[in-house]
């Protein structure tokens, strides 16, 4: 699957040999989580207050529980519903909180302009669909603490899923190791233990060559894992007790609650273990295709698992004592290593996924201001979403052998691990009913009728599930709440410090007051601005231009943004503005990214911004409305510029050749000392000597005078040189403000801006090139 399918697989779901492919790939990526609760779900569900009805009746009854837990939730929730309802191919909760942000006012990113809303991607549903206007929707627009409570919502959604990533590789590797267990071999608890932690600490110290090293094995082992299980399931069924098949009617499940009561109801708590990893059919999506999942699930994944469920069921109907080791035992003598060595590996995979599917979460978060800047590493050139995230890692494998060692017990940790993942559950219906409102613009009767009945059997699982809190669930409460104390502190600092550049932008009275020459001499080269605001001129441009002397001939301010859309194309990416009057050589650059996008190195970033300025300043010559000459008090209208239309534009002549520690951009440095820093960094940097681009003026015979005069000046900026301008902020909170806030600001705040990647280094700056301006802001 190359990197165009996998970002726009709705293209390719069209082709019946394509997603059978598709389908065949998903195994491994998808499933490999839901596939592996055979392994422990029998002995969470009876291990505990259901220890008093281990007889045949019971058994029945659960296989029926989990017949209809597959059926209703996995099944018809998700394959038939959930599926439909993604953003231009991607899942998950933050491709639902997307949409409804685009559909409705609902958004709390800082920056967004009117000019987002023309994304081709950010449309959705057929032409002429126009966003209702129901007075829930007035409502939660009007009153922002409800759109508060919605980011809260989709946040705890993610805490949980990177709970999940916490859980899920301990309770698959311990579940599958126990087979040494039950393989009666001579080693001890500690012993056992010990080999699963070693294969934890092996899984993450893997993570950073990338899931597609290992991709193309994924899939056929979870293959091979889904045969096992339904040909051992089909065995035990035929060999110990046929008569299981009649428990698919649900009078075994009114008969299992007459007979346990409230411990029956308790033992939910295992049964929705065998559901776990659903989630990662919607959350994965944007790897394949809605098709190729419900394909995968409909003919393999689900006829495998309920054949494993029922034959562990007719082997425990007459083995009682087994269900403390329930599947090892249930599995006939002479292949019982082969399919131990299946199940490690497939336990593996399932952990694989989940640590991806981490991965993925937190850089989302990120993009929405919710989470500290991190280092993100693009792991497959051919499979689009697949990254790594080096400190996520180091702390998943942390927390996750610190739960190993400190648990040790499958069941414990299985609380914890249904907690979490009825949860995400739970708060992906409710996301789904609003969906169903504002996107799909179903009646509200029809959204509530949905709601009402998933919620009523989630509910149920959730309420069995919060019951065992005080036996190891409190730890997947912990984890997220951790999690999102993180993204909430961080979300209210940067909303805050955004606020305050807002509300302290210059004045453009005062810019224009200053003349084309700033009232300072401007030297050489171009200035690039950094700054989060999408309009007006930033504080610190004032706090430099009053503390030196000097400032540079061409300025951009560059603001990079998140808007809520997964994917932005090159097409589409930069907006182009102008600043002020022709003379005064300012100039606004928007680069916009969507949630899934990643902001990858690739060295040309300065090319691409001298030769989208130089188009836009072609386009102004053209079409007079771009220009901001007419009202000079306000910036100029915005213009979206083509990355390929820029180079293949007739604007300028570029010209690329290999570099080497010698270059020209080094040689044509004025200043001697300078010479020498940028030669050391280029050494030191091997990746910054990979081409040289040099631009020249066309020899136009109808250019206008004063379109090439300024591109003429753009030119002789850039041979001389380009700066990054970014501020250096301290904040802090005021002296009135509450105790509270205080402790939040001064504490929790600086400590995660002290301790997560500088915006210089996530924005992948030259440090040989960055000027810092120190401002404190009091917020």
């Amino acid at each position: 699957m190359d990197a165009t399918e996998s970002r726009y697989p709705s293209q390719f779901s069209g082709s019946l040999s394509r997603n059978l492919i598709l389908a065949y790939q998903s195994l491994g990526v998808v499933y490999g989580d839901l596939s592996t609760s055979p392994l422990y779900v029998y002995k969470s569900t009876f291990i505990g207050k259901l220890h008093k009805h281990q007889n045949p009746d019971a058994i029945f009854g659960a296989f029926s529980l989990i017949f209809w837990t597959l059926t209703l939730i996995p099944l018809l929730k998700y394959v038939l519903i959930v599926l439909s309802a993604n953003d231009n191919g991607e899942g998950g909760t933050f491709a639902l909180y997307s949409l409804l942000c685009r559909h409705a006012k609902f958004s709390l990113l800082p920056n967004q302009q009117a000019a987002d809303e023309e994304l081709s991607a950010y449309k959705y549903g057929p032409p002429g669909q126009y966003p209702s206007s129901s007075p829930l929707k007035r409502f939660i627009e009007k009153h922002r603490k409800s759109r508060i409570a919605l980011l809260i919502v989709v946040l705890l959604g993610a805490c949980m899923v990177i709970g999940d990533g916490v859980l899920t590789p301990v309770i698959s590797v311990l579940s599958s190791v126990s087979g040494l267990e039950a393989a009666k071999s001579n080693l001890t608890r500690g012993e056992v233990l010990l080999i699963a932690c070693v294969i934890l600490v092996g899984l993450f110290a893997l993570q950073h060559t990338g899931t597609h090293r290992l991709a193309f094995a994924f899939a056929p082992i979870v293959l091979l894992w889904l045969v096992s299980i339904f040909s051992i399931g089909l065995y035990n069924i035929i060999h110990w007790n046929p008569k299981i098949v009649s428990a698919i009617s649900p009078h075994y499940i009114i008969t299992f609650f007459k007979e346990t009561g409230t411990d029956g109801w308790i033992s939910l708590g295992g049964v929705l273990l065998s559901i776990t990893g659903t989630e990662a059919m919607f959350a994965d999506l944007g790897h394949f295709t809605a098709m190729s999942i419900r394909l995968a699930f409909i003919t393999i994944v689900y006829p495998c698992l309920i054949v494993q469920y029922m034959g562990q069921a007719a082997f425990l109907s007459k083995n009682i004592s087994s269900i403390p080791n329930s599947f090892y035992d249930s599995i006939p003598d002479p292949i019982f290593w082969p399919v131990f060595i299946i199940a490690t590996l497939a336990a593996i995979v399932a952990s694989q996924a989940i640590i991806t599917a981490t991965f993925s979460i937190v850089k989302q978060c990120h993009a929405l201001g919710c989470f500290p800047r991190i280092k993100v590493v693009h792991t497959s050139k051919h499979i689009f979403g697949q990254i790594y995230i080096p400190e996520i890692n180091w702390i998943l494998m942390i927390l996750t052998l610190a739960v190993a060692v400190g648990f040790q017990d499958t069941t414990l940790i299985g609380n914890a691990y249904g907690l979490a993942c009825m949860t995400v559950m739970f708060i992906t219906t409710f996301l789904m009913a609003l969906v169903m409102i504002f996107v799909w613009q179903r009646s509200i009767f029809t959204a509530s009728a949905f709601l009402i009945f998933f919620w009523f059997i989630e509910g149920i699982y959730l309420s069995a599930a919060f019951i065992k809190i005080p036996q190891g669930g409190w730890i997947s409460l912990l984890l997220s709440c951790i999690f999102l104390f993180v993204m909430f502190v961080w979300h209210y600092g940067t909303r805050r410090k955004y606020n305050f550049d807002l509300h302290n932008k210059v004045s453009l009275k005062w810019l224009l007051g200053l003349g084309p020459s700033l009232g300072i001499v401007r030297v050489p080269g171009i200035g690039l601005v950094y700054s989060e605001l999408a309009t007006g001129v930033p504080a610190i441009f004032s706090h430099f231009v009053t503390n030196l002397p000097a400032f540079h001939n061409v300025l951009v301010f560059v603001c990079v943004k998140s808007v809520p859309v997964p994917f932005v194309s090159p097409e589409e990416r930069f907006l182009i503005g102008r600043i002020c009057p022709r003379p005064y050589r300012m100039y606004r650059c928007i680069v916009r990214y969507g949630y899934k996008d990643i902001q990858r190195d690739d060295g040309n970033f300065e090319d691409l911004i001298i030769q989208s300025i130089a188009e836009f300043i072609q386009m102004e010559a053209v079409e007079p409305q771009l220009s901001s000459s007419d009202n000079t008090s306000l910036d100029g209208r915005m213009a979206v510029i083509s990355t390929r239309t820029a180079q293949s534009g007739s604007s300028l002549i570029v010209s690329s050749q290999e570099s080497s520690s010698s270059s020209n951009s080094i040689k044509s440095s004025k200043s001697l000392t300078l010479q020498s820093l940028r030669s050391a960094y280029v050494d030191e940097n091997p990746r910054s000597k990979t081409h040289q681009v040099r631009f020249q003026l066309p020899s136009t015979p109808g250019l206008n005078p004063l379109v090439g005069e300024e591109l003429l000046d753009l030119i002789q900026a850039k041979e001389a040189g380009v700066a990054y301008i970014m501020g250096h902020s301290y904040v802090k909170a005021r002296r009135s403000s509450s105790f509270l806030k205080k402790v939040v600001i001064d504490i929790g705040y600086s400590f995660l801006r002290k301790n997560c990647r500088g915006p210089s280094v996530a924005l992948n700056i030259p440090h040989i090139s960055l000027i810092e301006v120190g401002m404190i802001y009091y917020v």
